[in-house]
């Protein structure tokens, strides 16, 4: 082939995004972030998106919060907007999931391309700093007497701490249709009605109230986990007699209507990202378990999750 052929070749299939990762030039990504800021997507969002460019394989990567309805509203509007694009991502997770089996949105993730999972995080439980109550015990006892007086604060309608929630009050003998359950847009809103005392117990990822559980703003009272967190002293809520462990992932979709080459491309570019010191970084700084998962293999588990997830909820009394 000529010299001038191949490179117009070369040129072409750069163009159609069909070129490996170490042909490709680093291309400007565009991610959707189905959530307000402060919250534990935005924070993998922008984490990632500074990893993809310091691994190499984005020149640039801009970001589009979009939050509501435990994500359905981003995904929605990434599916309309994005169809066929080769650049575009978005951040996912179990959230979503539950979101979905709640809220019956229209648009549903089979309608977008998964690439692989990230990470993994367990739930905290929290009471804000100046709350009579001091253990979680306090906080059951106070459930069991009246569960209405409970307030539960924590992600959309369908989040990992909303089913925990569910989950430790049938655990303890308290009718899960019955808690008093306020779900808040994003974890900044979470956050804030934490610490003004507007809510009695609030739930979240431990890293996005690590730094205000150091500060002594928060009082920690149990984790999702089986097994207490490495380097965190709080009890699970096995250890108390509460039957519960559930943990949250965090994953990446791409767009609609892809090719098979375009999606094998971006997974790569995910799996030197994941590989790359600013990742790892970014892993340890907010206490995430890795927990790369990819191509066929992520879409056969997020099935998988789905369908427990649904069991789940439903023995639990939410749906």
């Amino acid at each position: 082939m000529r010299r001038d052929m191949f490179l117009k070749s070369l040129a072409a299939m750069a163009a159609a995004g069909v070129l490996p990762v170490s042909a490709q030039t680093a291309h400007a990504l565009k991610m959707m972030i189905p959530a307000n800021p402060g919250g534990g997507w935005d924070t993998t969002g922008r984490a990632l998106g500074k990893a993809m460019q310091d691994a190499g394989v984005a020149s640039s990567v801009s970001y589009d919060n979009k939050g509501g309805a435990a994500g359905a509203i981003g995904l929605a509007q990434f599916v309309n907007a994005s169809k066929g694009d080769p650049n575009a991502l978005m951040v996912m997770g179990a959230v979503m999931l539950g979101g979905i089996i709640t809220g019956k949105p229209p648009v549903g993730l089979d309608k977008v391309t998964p690439l692989a999972r990230l990470t993994s995080e367990y739930n905290v439980f929290v009471l804000p700093a100046n709350s009579p109550f001091k253990t979680m015990k306090d906080v059951i006892d106070q459930l069991k007497k009246d569960p209405g007086s409970v307030k539960w604060g924590g992600g959309s309608r369908g989040s990992t701490e909303h089913i925990a929630a569910a989950m430790i009050a049938r655990e303890v003998g308290v009718d899960p249709a019955k808690i008093n359950y306020v779900a808040f847009r994003g974890g900044g809103e979470a956050t804030a009605a934490i610490l003004g005392g507007n809510v009695t117990v609030g739930g979240s990822g431990y890293s996005e109230f690590a730094e205000y559980i150091s500060a002594g703003k928060m009082r920690p009272v149990g984790v999702t986990s089986g097994t207490r967190l490495k380097g965190v002293n709080v009890p699970t809520l096995k250890e108390q007699g509460i039957n519960v462990e559930i943990g949250n992932w965090r994953g990446v979709y791409g767009a609609p209507g892809i090719s098979g080459e375009q999606r094998k491309v971006l997974i790569d570019a995910l799996a030197k990202t994941f590989k790359h010191k600013a990742w790892q970084d970014a892993m340890e700084k907010n206490g995430w378990t890795p927990a790369w998962m990819a191509g066929d293999e992520f879409a056969n588990f997020v099935d998988a999750e789905f369908a427990s997830m649904r069991a789940t909820m439903a023995k639990s009394g939410m749906i």
